[in-house]
């Protein structure tokens, strides 16, 4: 009697805790324990929810239990990282980061489910730069993660000790987690969590990649979205392995005494890092066309390969893709000079050398209205390897690829580039600021179509929508891309040739890295 009456007396304090914080602050029930949220913009949300626990190098842990309800009202803390010089508390930054976000219009529905990893490299980042409140409006259930990154995530130490055998992966592991969180609990936010979609931009496109080649990953997500994220990892095991005992080597750490590595300070274990890198395998430069180091490490079992090489491993053969890039990406822009064609034709010389004639003729052809301008600030990154990884899935595989290009222009610096579209596809201008303070009808009206097209997608793995003209299933025969702007409109391999001539000249250290291999 006495342990029935605390139980009620329990839920009777439960039930009046939510109903004086009312309806913003819903109260769910999770397999850890009770959490309430907010309210955004006429969205429920609940920020800074615990999915995993965190041990150094380790993989992640079942998050425990606690009692009572859980104000989940702010965002939690992001991994570990380069500040620059600003100071961030233990709740804005911590080892223990491993946290997400959801937003639904509706807790009782069986929606789509959108799982957001955030850009940043696999070094650097936060869910919260981009919520998901506005495109929850799209009839989706949006989540957001933060999780392990740079040293912390992905310091192979397999090669030090077997304890340690997993934590080159660790930080697509706690993805893994978060995925395992979705299934156990998203229902109660009114999502489904048989109809997963993951999505990310930049090294959240790399990391949508990765999950692409990872078995504990299988049947946790349904479809994928990646957003100019082929940028190549090329780590290896034999890499992976060489990086991490160099680390060792520089902290004066033995193997004897490895668990040591846990106690190190987190700024003087990344800075190791950095001076372990430069010692062993190199360190990497931005801009080059493909990355390594603390990054996720093929080991034939926790990952399978690493993706875009051209393709993914074929357990996830059955998972619709959508993939895409901006015009100019990471590109230098040159749209504020006055510029010739023969001044750019002088400075792609250095580039394409005897071909950049065949460069220009094979621009005009794709961009019928191009300026001197543009051969210069057009992406030479992502596109030429997204379409090699397109045709390469396209063949391959049996769910469906779609592939788009986002084109909008910043009144700004007239360039369409990396992350542009993300204020689109999350129908967010209003929060744009000073990259487009003041958005046009034309501009809200493309937000709300792409944020559409990404919602449909979610739902069935088709992102026809009514509109737009028809966009039909990726092949290397037809090309098919949905270019996005103030006007979409289908083009069928208009840019192959031009890309094809981009590879050869733009990847030569990746030729010559493979040739070593």
């Amino acid at each position: 009697m006495k342990k029935t009456a605390l139980a009620l007396l329990g839920w009777l304090m439960v039930l009046t805790t939510a109903s004086a914080q009312g309806e913003n602050n819903q109260v769910i029930s999770t397999t850890n324990g009770l959490v309430s949220g907010i309210m955004q913009e006429g969205t429920m949300a609940w920020l800074g929810i615990p999915y995993a626990k965190v041990e150094r190098f380790m993989p992640p842990l079942p998050v425990e239990k606690w009692e009572g309800v859980r104000a989940c009202d702010h965002w939690g803390p992001q991994t570990m990282q380069q500040t620059w010089g600003k100071q961030l508390s233990e709740d804005e930054m911590s080892e223990n980061c491993c946290v997400l976000n959801v937003w639904t219009t509706d807790t009782k529905a069986c929606k789509p489910v959108m799982l957001w990893l955030h850009g940043g490299g696999f070094d650097s980042g936060t869910s919260e730069w981009d919520p998901g409140m506005q495109l929850a409006k799209k009839d989706v259930v949006v989540v957001s993660i933060n999780h392990r990154l740079n040293i912390l995530g992905f310091l192979d130490l397999s090669a030090v000790s077997d304890k340690y055998k997993y934590s080159g992966n660790v930080g697509m592991l706690d993805v893994v987690q978060a995925l395992e969180w979705i299934r156990d609990n998203i229902a109660n936010f009114g999502g489904d969590p048989k109809n997963v979609t993951v999505f990310g931009e930049s090294g959240g496109g790399g990391k949508v990649g990765t999950l692409l080649s990872m078995p504990a990953a299988r049947g946790l997500f349904h479809k994928a979205i990646i957003m100019s994220g082929t940028i190549l990892n090329v780590n290896t095991k034999q890499m992976t392995e060489e990086l991490g005992k160099a680390v060792v080597k520089e902290l004066g750490i033995t193997e004897k005494d490895i668990d040591r590595i846990k106690d190190v300070p987190y700024q003087e274990l990344y800075d190791a890092g950095q001076r372990a890198m430069a010692a062993s395998i190199g360190t990497r430069k931005p801009g080059t066309p493909m990355m390594w180091g603390f990054g996720p490490t093929p080991d034939g079992e926790t990952l399978l390969q690493q993706p875009f090489q051209p393709n993914f491993a074929s357990i996830s053969d059955d998972i619709p893709i959508m993939i895409g890039t901006t015009f100019n990406e990471l590109q230098r822009l040159h749209y504020n000079r006055e510029l010739t064609l023969e001044d750019a034709k002088k400075e792609l010389k250095p580039t394409f050398g005897d071909e950049t004639e065949a460069y220009i003729a094979a621009f005009a052809k794709a961009y019928p209205d191009y300026t001197p301008q543009d051969l210069l600030s057009i992406d030479w990154l992502f596109r030429p390897k997204t379409i090699i990884t397109a045709d390469a899935i396209a063949e391959s595989r049996k769910a469906p690829t779609y592939m788009y290009m986002f084109t909008w222009r910043s009144p700004l610096n007239n360039g369409s580039i990396h992350g542009h579209e993300l204020k689109f596809c999350f129908n967010t201008l209003h929060r744009a600021k000073n990259d487009l303070p003041q958005p046009t009808a034309d501009d809200l009206k493309l937000a709300d179509t792409m944020s559409n097209v990404w919602a449909q997608f979610a739902k069935t793995g088709n992102p026809n929508i009514e509109g737009l003209p028809s966009w039909q299933v990726y092949t290397a025969e037809n090309g098919e891309l949905m270019v996005f702007n103030h006007k979409c409109y289908i083009r069928h391999n208009p840019d192959r040739e031009l890309e094809q001539i981009i590879n050869r000249h733009c990847f030569k250290q990746l030729d010559e890295f493979r040739k070593k291999k």
